[in-house]
């Protein structure tokens, strides 16, 4: 059942609201357990109201988040969406679970006079405090600012110290990354605010992908670029708009090829990427083997 954990909170709250009269009518309050539970169903009271709020809200992006669909092609703004909404949904969590906690502590008279005695010392609690949750308050501020200012959303190709992924969870003090072998690479979110990261699908889902090959000075180069041609108008994983073999580099035992294809994003990129190194290298095997990387030798008398 979709809505069940609603439906319980609500019960639950209402049961809990009509618990102490109840209680105060058919009970005897000389019972000790009785006493204790009227005395603080209050923080019953608190508890379940803000679990309903938090069960109310889940329902409520659910319902707003399911006119916008991340598994499209163009999903940009969809993707924009689910990093907004996600990030409210937990600054608003925290803000409810903050305000249940103190206001439960302050239902007790003894942690209230605790509080009074830490105000008269508000100076000297203040700077434990402020240095003790230095880093906890950085990192919900970090939280907070690339929900609004968004480097990266939902789903983005991103490489994070060397490691290629997509986003696949943004909290509020950290960010889980997918990895391409299903690894879980999880960083604190005030890693993106003071190290360089590279954003493969900031603008856009489609993506660019490169792929390197090495051969011998006597490959033909134009003869390759036809069967990249030929490799890409094949394949479905190929969006039909880059088309790219260039000699980026030579060195003294062989070339460097850089090729650039295009995709619709970075999953199938990934794929057509492996799919024409294995063709390219297979065609070189079979056509030119000759051309294979090779280290010459001259034996002079």
């Amino acid at each position: 059942m979709k809505y069940y954990k609603l439906i319980l909170s609500i019960l639950i709250t209402i049961f809990v609201l009509f618990l102490e009269p109840l209680l105060s009518i058919f009970i005897d309050h000389e019972n000790n357990v009785i006493s204790f539970i009227i005395s603080y169903s209050h923080i019953l009271v608190t508890l379940s109201f803000s679990w309903l709020l938090i069960e109310f809200i889940r329902i409520l992006k659910t319902l707003f988040l399911f006119r916008f669909d991340i598994d499209k092609e163009d999903n940009l703004k969809s993707r924009k969406i689910h990093t907004q909404v996600n990030i409210l949904e937990k600054v608003i969590f925290f803000v409810i679970i903050l305000f249940a906690f103190a206001t439960i502590l302050l239902s007790f008279e003894n942690i209230r006079k605790i509080g009074i005695g830490l105000l008269a010392s508000a100076g000297l609690a203040g700077i434990i405090i402020g240095l003790s949750a230095q880093k906890v308050v950085g990192a919900l501020l970090a939280g907070i600012q690339i929900a609004i200012t968004q480097p990266f959303r939902i789903d983005d190709a991103v490489l994070v110290e060397n490691e290629w992924g997509w986003i696949e969870e943004i909290n509020l003090t950290y960010v889980v990354i997918r990895l391409w072998d299903k690894r879980r690479l999880i960083l604190p979110s005030t890693y993106f605010l003071e190290k360089p990261f590279q954003n493969w699908t900031r603008k856009s889902a489609e993506i660019i992908g490169s792929i390197f090959l090495y051969t011998d000075y006597t490959i033909p180069i134009n003869v390759l670029r036809d069967e990249l041609t030929r490799l890409l108008n094949s394949t479905n994983l190929w969006d039909k708009k880059v088309n790219v073999l260039q000699v980026t580099d030579s060195k003294p035992t062989s070339i460097e090829l850089r090729i650039l294809v295009s995709a619709k994003n970075s999953p199938i990129a990934w794929d057509l990427r492996v799919y024409i190194r294995e063709k390219m290298i297979e065609f070189i095997q079979k056509n030119y083997p000759e051309s294979l990387p090779k280290t010459r030798v001259t034996v002079k008398n």
